[in-house]
């Protein structure tokens, strides 16, 4: 089973075009502020919000930046 996080800011418009995309998908997620776990976003090396990274077994299979939607696409399936 895929872990998904999504790396946002609350007043980042983009980052809401995301999690509304993701929500209607019905895709399950974990959200992180880079600034809130550095840690994280320094080990996934996330420099912008959104990010959404899926991972398998601990080790990185998509990620996307920014809102795509053809890209987060491919997510859902």
């Amino acid at each position: 089973m895929a872990r998904i996080i999504k790396f946002e800011k609350n007043d980042c418009a983009p980052c809401a075009q995301v999690s509304a995309y993701l929500d209607n998908k019905g895709i399950s997620y974990e959200t992180v502020n880079p600034f809130d776990a550095p840690e994280l976003a320094v080990r996934f090396k996330v420099r912008t919000v959104p990010t959404v990274i899926v991972l398998e077994n601990d080790e990185i299979k998509h990620r996307v930046i920014g809102f795509k939607p053809e890209e987060l696409e491919a997510i859902a399936k």
